[in-house]
Formats: C-alpha cells, sequence, structure tokens
C-alpha cells in the first residue's frame, strides 16, 4: 500500500523543483516528481511541507509543524487544485538527506553528481538542481538549473568540481568561431564552452575499472527565454555556468534548464540523441535530419574570395569560371564573394591585395543592388548590363547550376548606412557592440576598434524581414540561387535596448530564414561566422554551417588546425546542419592535405585558386568530369579513440576522420600535430617547429556505422583500400593494419564489408581507386546467385588454385550487380577470378592480382551527368 507521501506525490502530478534556502537551519530534501514511486524513501519522522509559488517567488508555509496522514491528502488536493503553478519542497526534521533523482542513471547524491554509478562532480552546491525531461526520449537524460539570491543579467553559478575525467569541448576562441580543448579537470575548460564530452567508467561494485563499460556524458549549455548559458571553469576546477542576456535591463535570479545531459556506451549516439531530445524540448530549432539540404553540395564549385578579394569583377568571374573549366574540372555552383555590393567606406585607405583586418567594419551597405563593377562589362560608356549578365553568362556560357552571392548578416561588415536613399524605411540606426566576457578573456576581435569609433548601421529588427525580402527578391530576379551568410555573431554584440542577445538574434535569424525560404527555394544558405549557440539553436532550416575559422592560405599554423577543428566541432554543429570545410586552393603545399579532408568530410567541395592557379591533377582526384563530387554521406567526425586525444598539440596522437558511403566506409588519417590556439597569446601559433613522425593503426570498427552499412549478414571481415599507398588488405574481424606519417602528411583508408557468396567466393567493391573518397562512387550492390543449389558446393573437389586456373571452365556460382557513378579505375575484391565482367551490358577487359584478390576494370566517361553504370562481375 502507498505511504502517505507517495499519495500525495501521485495526487499533485509532475512538478519541477528547484533548490532553495533552507527552512528553519535543516537542509531540504528535494525531490523529483516524475517518477515519484522510484524516488521516495520513507522517511522515519513526519516531514513538513512548504509550498512555493513560482508566479509570486514568495514562500508560502502549508504546514509549519508534523502533521498526519489525513491532512497530507487536503493539503494536496488544495495544491493540485490551486490555479498557481507551486514547487513542492519536502523538508526532512532529522539530517536523514536522500536523494535527488531525475532518471534513473542520473542523480544529485549527497553533493556528487553521479552518472550510471561514477561521480562526474563532487561538491555540487544547494542551487544547483537537475530537472527531468520530460517524455520517453529523455529518460537518460536530465537538465541542470541554478538560482541565485538576486537577479542581474549575468550570474555565474558553480556547478560542482571536476577531477581526474578526460573530456573534450568546444569552445569560441574569439566573437566568430569554435575550437576544440582536451583536459581532464574543472580549470581545463575554456571560457565559452558551448559542448562537453566527458569520458567515465560506470561504477559497478566489484568491477575492476579497467574492464568496466565506458559511459559517454554530454553537456550542452543552452538558451532560457532571454538567457544564454555556457559553461567554463576556475582555478578551483570547478564546472561553472555563465548565464548572460547581453542587456542590463534583462534579469533573471534563476534558470531552470541552463544545460541538458545524456549518458550512454556510444559517444555518437549520445550526441545525436541529446540533440535531438533538446530539439523536441526547445522546438526553437531542427536536427540536420530534418533539413533539406541544398543541391549545389553534389557538385564542385569556386569561390571569388581568394582569387580577388574585395576587387572582384564581372570579368575576373568569367575568367575564374573558363580557366577551371578548360582543366576538365568545371565548377558547376559559384560563389561571388565580397566585393559586389554598393558600399560606403569610412576609413581613408582600403587594402588592396587583402582585406586588413578590423578594416571591413568602417563600411557600411548604401543599397541592395550590385555595384559598377558588376554593371559594365569592361568597356568604356557600354551600357550597363548588370549582376543578371554576369548570373546567365555564368550559366549558360560554362553550365554553373548554383550561383551564390555573399552578404553579411547586418547587410555588411559596419552594417547599413543610416537613411541611404533607397533604403530609410529599414529605420537603421547606429549601434555599438558589447562583447561578452567570456569572448574578451579569449581573443577579443580587433573588428570592434573600428565599430566602437563608427558604430554599426543596425536595421530594425522589426524591418529586417523587409531587408532580407527586397534584397534576396532582387537577388532571385537575376538568376541568384542562394547566400553565404556572413558575420553573424556581431548581432549578439547589439543586444542592449532589445530584449538582449538571444532575443536580438533569434529575430535576425528567423527573418532571414523566411526571406530565404520564400526567395531561394533550394533553401540556398550557408551561414557563416556564426558559431553561437543563440543562432545555433535558433536555426529551424539554414542546412549548411561554416564548421571553422577561415582556411588562410599564407598562414603555416593554420592548415593541421583547420584539419583537427572541423572534425571536432562537427561533433557539435554536425548535429544541426552539414559542415563546410571552406575553400582551399589546389596549387598550395598543402593542398592534397586539404582536400583528402574535404573528400570524406561530407561537405561541399570547392576552391578559391586565381584563374590559371591549378593543380588538375589534384582536382581529378576530388572532380568528376560532369563537375560533380563524390561526397560521403554524414559529417566526417573523429574516431573513438581520437575524440579525447589531441591531434594538435600532444605529439603523440593522430587524427582519424571517419565517414560511410552507401556500401563502404572511409578512414582519413592525419597528422595535425605542432600547431594551435594558444590561450598565452590569444591567436593560433606554431608550438611545435618540427613535430615527429606518429605512428597508429585503424580498424573497420573505426568506422561508427560499418555494421549499418554491411548489413545484418556480415561476419566482421572487411578488405582495407589504402588510397595513397594502394595496398589492399583482408582484415578478419577486430583486426587493424599500422599507419605512419609526418606532420602535413595523410591516407585514407577505404573499409569495405566482404560478403560470402559461398565457402570459397568473397567479395567487396571498393570504388574509383583514383578519386580520394573512392567508395563514393558505389551506389548499389546486388548478387544474384546462379541456382538453387547451394552455393560452394559446384567445384568443392577442385582446389582454389586449380579453380583459378579454370578459369571459364567453372560454372558461374553467382553474378554481382553493381551501379557505379563517375568514370576511371574502378576496383573490387574477389577471392577468386571472376569469369565475365560487364559495363553497361557489354563484355569488358580486367585485371586480377590472385595474391591480393584485386580486380580492376575502366569505366568510360558517361555522356549523361550523375549517370550511373551498370557493372556486372561473374563469380
Amino acid at each position: 500500500m502507498d505511504s502517505p507521501l507517495v499519495k500525495i506525490l501521485n495526487h499533485i502530478g509532475h512538478q519541477t523543483c528547484s533548490t532553495y534556502n533552507t527552512y528553519q537551519g535543516i537542509k531540504p530534501h528535494f525531490l523529483s516528481l516524475s517518477h515519484p514511486r522510484a524516488l521516495l524513501r520513507e522517511q522515519s519522522v513526519p516531514p513538513r511541507i512548504l509550498l512555493l509559488s513560482s508566479r509570486e517567488k514568495k514562500r508560502k508555509t502549508l504546514l509549519a509543524k508534523p502533521f498526519r496522514s489525513s491532512e497530507l491528502e487536503s493539503r494536496a488536493s488544495f495544491s493540485a487544485s490551486s490555479k498557481r503553478a507551486f514547487i513542492i519542497v519536502i523538508i526532512v526534521t532529522k539530517c536523514k538527506i536522500a536523494t535527488m533523482t531525475v532518471t534513473p542513471k542520473i542523480s544529485i547524491n549527497d553533493g556528487n553528481l553521479v552518472v550510471h554509478g561514477k561521480t562526474i562532480l563532487t561538491g555540487v552546491p544547494d542551487s544547483i538542481v537537475l530537472n527531468p525531461g520530460s517524455g520517453a526520449g529523455l529518460l537518460a537524460g536530465a537538465f541542470i538549473g541554478a538560482t541565485a539570491s538576486h537577479s542581474k543579467s549575468l550570474h555565474v553559478f558553480p556547478v560542482g568540481v571536476l577531477e581526474g575525467l578526460r573530456f573534450v569541448c568546444c569552445f569560441r576562441f574569439k566573437l566568430w568561431w569554435m575550437t576544440q580543448r582536451m583536459g581532464k579537470c574543472g580549470k581545463d575548460i575554456p571560457l565559452e564552452t558551448q559542448f562537453m564530452l566527458v569520458e567515465s567508467r560506470k561504477g559497478d561494485e566489484g568491477v575492476d575499472q579497467d574492464d568496466a563499460q565506458t559511459i559517454y556524458t554530454v553537456f550542452l549549455p543552452l538558451l532560457e527565454g532571454q538567457f544564454r548559458a555556457v559553461l567554463q571553469g576556475n582555478d578551483r576546477n570547478e564546472m561553472e555556468i555563465c548565464l548572460e542576456s547581453g542587456d542590463s535591463a534583462v534579469e533573471t535570479n534563476q534558470g531552470l534548464k541552463l544545460v541538458y545531459m545524456h549518458a550512454g556506451t556510444n559517444p555518437f549516439e549520445v550526441i545525436n540523441q541529446a540533440v535531438k531530445d533538446v530539439e523536441k524540448y526547445m522546438q526553437t530549432f531542427l536536427h540536420r535530419e530534418k533539413k533539406k539540404l541544398p543541391s549545389f553540395l553534389d557538385w564542385f564549385g569556386w569561390c571569388t574570395w581568394d582569387a580577388f578579394y574585395t576587387d572582384v569583377t564581372a570579368e575576373g568571374v568569367e575568367e575564374g569560371l573558363e580557366s577551371l573549366s578548360e582543366g576538365g574540372t568545371p565548377p558547376r555552383f559559384l560563389i561571388i564573394d565580397d566585393g559586389w555590393q554598393q558600399i560606403e567606406t569610412k576609413a581613408k585607405e582600403e587594402a588592396k591585395v587583402v582585406v586588413q583586418e578590423g578594416a571591413q567594419f568602417a563600411s557600411r551597405l548604401t543599397g541592395i543592388k550590385e555595384n559598377s563593377k558588376f554593371q559594365k562589362n569592361g568597356e568604356k560608356n557600354e551600357q550597363a548590363i548588370g549582376l543578371k549578365h554576369v548570373v546567365d553568362d555564368a550559366k549558360q556560357c560554362h553550365d554553373v547550376k548554383y550561383v551564390y552571392v555573399w552578404h553579411a548578416l547586418a547587410g555588411y561588415w559596419g552594417g547599413v548606412k543610416p537613411a541611404a536613399t533607397g533604403m530609410e524605411h529599414y529605420d537603421t540606426a547606429l549601434a555599438y557592440p558589447v562583447q561578452s566576457p567570456g569572448v574578451i578573456g579569449n581573443q577579443p576581435d580587433v573588428a570592434m576598434d573600428s565599430l566602437s569609433v563608427h558604430g554599426l548601421g543596425l536595421v530594425h529588427p522589426k524591418k529586417v524581414f523587409n531587408f532580407y525580402n527586397e534584397l534576396h527578391a532582387y537577388l532571385a530576379s537575376c538568376g541568384v540561387d542562394g547566400v553565404k551568410v556572413d558575420v553573424q555573431n556581431i548581432i549578439e554584440t547589439l543586444g542592449a535596448g532589445h530584449g538582449g542577445r538571444v532575443s536580438l538574434t533569434r529575430s535576425y535569424n528567423q527573418a532571414l530564414e523566411a526571406s530565404v525560404a520564400r526567395n531561394f527555394p533550394d533553401n540556398g544558405c550557408i551561414a557563416c561566422m556564426c558559431h553561437n549557440t543563440d543562432a545555433i539553436y535558433s536555426a529551424k532550416q539554414t542546412a549548411v554551417v561554416r564548421a571553422s575559422d577561415d582556411f588562410y592560405p599564407r598562414d603555416p599554423a593554420s592548415h593541421t588546425i583547420h584539419i583537427s577543428s572541423v572534425a571536432y566541432n562537427t561533433l557539435f554543429l554536425g548535429e544541426f546542419m552539414q559542415p563546410d570545410w571552406d575553400m582551399f586552393h589546389s596549387l598550395h603545399p598543402a593542398a592534397e592535405y586539404h582536400g583528402a579532408a574535404r573528400a570524406i568530410g561530407g561537405c561541399a567541395i570547392y576552391v578559391s585558386d586565381k584563374p590559371g592557379n591549378h593543380n588538375f591533377d589534384l582536382l581529378k582526384k576530388l572532380v568528376l568530369p560532369d563537375g560533380s563530387v563524390l561526397r560521403a554521406q554524414l559529417p566526417g567526425r573523429p574516431t573513438l579513440d581520437s575524440l579525447f586525444a589531441d591531434p594538435a598539440r600532444d605529439g603523440t596522437s593522430l587524427l582519424k576522420i571517419w565517414n560511410v558511403n552507401k556500401c563502404t566506409g572511409v578512414v582519413g588519417v592525419f597528422n595535425c600535430q605542432g600547431a594551435g590556439w594558444c590561450k598565452i597569446e590569444k591567436k593560433t601559433r606554431i608550438h611545435d617547429q618540427t613535430p615527429g613522425t606518429l605512428t597508429g593503426s585503424v580498424c573497420a570498427s573505426d568506422v561508427d556505422c560499418i555494421a549499418q552499412v554491411a548489413g545484418a549478414k556480415w561476419n566482421g571481415e572487411t578488405v582495407v583500400y589504402a588510397y595513397k599507398s594502394g595496398e589492399l588488405v583482408r582484415l578478419p574481424k577486430g583486426a587493424s593494419v599500422p599507419v605512419t606519417l609526418k606532420v602535413l602528411e595523410y591516407e585514407l583508408f577505404h573499409f569495405c564489408p566482404i560478403d560470402d557468396i559461398a565457402s570459397d567466393i568473397s567479395f567487396a567493391p571498393i570504388g574509383l581507386l583514383d578519386m580520394f573518397n573512392a567508395g563514393g562512387a558505389m551506389e548499389q550492390v546486388e548478387i544474384h546467385m546462379t541456382s538453387d543449389k547451394a552455393p560452394g558446393h559446384c567445384d568443392g573437389e577442385v582446389s582454389s588454385e586449380l579453380a583459378t586456373s579454370l578459369g571459364e571452365n567453372r560454372p558461374p556460382t553467382a553474378t554481382i550487380s553493381l551501379r557505379v557513378r563517375g568514370c576511371g579505375r574502378f576496383g573490387a575484391y574477389s577471392s577468386k577470378r571472376p569469369l565475365k565482367c560487364t559495363v553497361g551490358n557489354a563484355g569488358t577487359d580486367f585485371d586480377y592480382d590472385s595474391a591480393t584478390g584485386l580486380l580492376t576494370l575502366t569505366l568510360p566517361v558517361p555522356g549523361e551527368e550523375m549517370y550511373r553504370w551498370p557493372v556486372e562481375i561473374q563469380v
């Protein structure tokens, strides 16, 4: 029979508990009421009850003395029927403190945050509470809340001490961008941490820690109302929540759901489910899987930025497209970057080759149409032709499919000029930025020096949709298919007087997405310089996000950290949008390194080469003759054994990035050592001039989804094809192969699940052997047995060597039907020499290496775009 305490809590139903001050000097016993039967422990003495009105925020004492069971039920009826929302606090009259449990696997017990039996944080203050997620999908997760004694616009709440547990986090090292940091204690948590994954061992009694199950706990600081939360550490090894509105007039004294926690045994599934849980709770954004990916992602592109910077012209666009097409790698999407708009500059001198950092913020937009460079075709006194001519020429003369143009979220770097002719109706006013303390504590942006003097022309939030819609409608009328929207995080610094950073950012993002939906039906938008959670948790539509700081062709310190930062940032960003790895140069000392990473990143592939400065041998490893690319299926992320290593700084670890194609898996291995962001010098720098040669290993299980790709009947065996070495090795389940790399070197390993067709015949498709992402060419595999007779017995008395030598004299066992996209050298593994191969229903010559089982044949250049060759292999 239920106790009176259980009855009252069952009667009241699902309430949210919060931690308040002690009552009469006795520490409260706080309970989550989602699962009262599981949570309550019988008390040996009568408890007291307080009801706290969340509306009035005043203490209301129902009972100040011990009471009888009958009183419990009557008081419960009162609180349940009241129109006010009350919070129940059970106060024990003796110092017998029970556990505050929110889910079966996450709890605060005697001041310890415990996950799956393992203490993650110690010394958790009374001001910190756990709140359960609602709904079946949140049973493995909980929300962290906190309260303060008075209201402010910025709070820092200690959460508890973190010591001796490995973690990886993504934090904003500057206003615009995140990068990764690894650590083992609270003081290692950087300011502006927006994502954190902690590794622990399940604390079962009697289980050796080496044999204990590894648990991964993700912490996601969230938005609550007008406030944004981030994590940080202090010198006492405490994890802290920094809660900020960005407007001194917007204050609070609490947040009930500031950080979401989720835990499990597979870190990739934990992160994925955590973001989906938060999506369900917040309802302000959509997961990447629910968004429409723009079509340009599957085509090779060219961006004008590094080729011309702001000096881009209509003639330059024509020259760049023609140069790449003549080399056999035609760009099918084009980004006309900064330099096409009408602007007014306050600075006396503009940089002519490279935009001086911060100088561009002195310029403001003066009109929504193109500037004079795009209104003439290079001849004096020629009639104005405009942006439409440039776009039409790109599409009609160079077969470009998608044209995007650049603009800033505020219009231009310095915003929109107030009262500019034809733009008065946007109600633009000068605003002066205020950076958050976390950004200032990491790397303050020099752009603020210019904006603090000149201000930024901020379109009124209620007029910003009109601004975007008029701009985008004009671009669409010119044939433009989408926009790259840059400099987005500047909006967070301008929240004062507009309800704070979250409110202003959300207003701008909602207006942008509404305009993109109206004017660009392919969801044509690339978000850039936007690594704040204000925007990330407000994106219901935007599906492509730049995943790291820029590609800097002239900065030797930038190349290795660029690859590693994108990979680790993708752990977080990849749940919201398809990460964009940025442009790169095909003719550059690090070109192959960048190209190989992008090939397996699941991202768009585009360069910013100057016309005539190309490495076509490299580009043809990425781009097919029709201008399409072999894009991997998922955002590329670090492998399990790379998650908590530091491949940029520890001097011992290689970075491994995994992805999947439709029929295979791929692991890219990169030596990224020697450079990274320095918290002392507050910039990216080389910290090891001569990083050493490193050795590691790869195996099929490095590809987290390899079993799903292989299918239910897979026995775990693969063949692995190493792209650079050209080696093919058959791997038993659990086996690995070594890899040794110098800094700025890479290798790509394609793991191909083996299908056992018969007892002596095994097969695995690889793909186009000369393409970086070889397996991306494989679209479909079907195996058709030639008879109902049990395969493998047709020549059971003939030795394997004799059967191979007999070749076409043995009867066929099966026909393997493939669909392969692209052209060139196709490869597959076959344990026996095939009897016959056909391409497009015509017989074709093939080569077979009996030592390795490598079968190769040549696919011709198809006459259609995105054509999938039918290939049949008889074994």
